[in-house]
């Protein structure tokens, strides 16, 4: 049977779930750059049930399932990419590739490894991303 969630709460880094078994997990916003550079008002302004925890003005979600997981000790090569470059969205390169934030999300978390080919892909994305920036200018 999966734990309920009691109560979330942030911080200035890390956002907390306590579930109604007395544990407490939390997931750090240097993995996620929309919580990372929002404000305090703004990381506050969720919603949450016993699946995810939402911010609508930031259009972001996280799952619970994701704060119980054993995280991995290391950066992969796309939350690195995602970590030094906080200016890409990371939602915006899902919807071009056609994944949802989540798959993307647990890829950057290390939770899933993409395959070759869909590391290609986001990777593809992103410098199309570029090149068509670098039209405008």
């Amino acid at each position: 049977m999966k734990a309920k969630v009691n109560r979330v709460w942030t911080d200035d880094t890390a956002v907390y779930i306590e579930t109604s078994d007395g544990r407490v997990f939390n997931e750090r916003f240097e993995h996620y750059p929309r919580l990372k550079y929002a404000t305090p008002a703004q990381r506050s302004a969720f919603e949450y049930n016993d699946e995810y925890i939402r911010w609508d003005g930031l259009d972001e979600d996280l799952s619970i399932e994701g704060f119980m997981r054993e995280k991995p000790a290391e950066d992969n090569d796309l939350r690195r990419l995602f970590k030094e470059h906080p200016e890409l969205n990371v939602s915006a390169i899902a919807r071009r590739i056609g994944i949802s934030q989540s798959v993307m999300a647990s890829y950057l978390c290390g939770i899933k490894k993409p395959s070759a080919v869909r590391e290609r892909e986001i990777k593809e994305a992103i410098r199309q991303t570029g090149r068509e920036l670098a039209g405008i200018l």
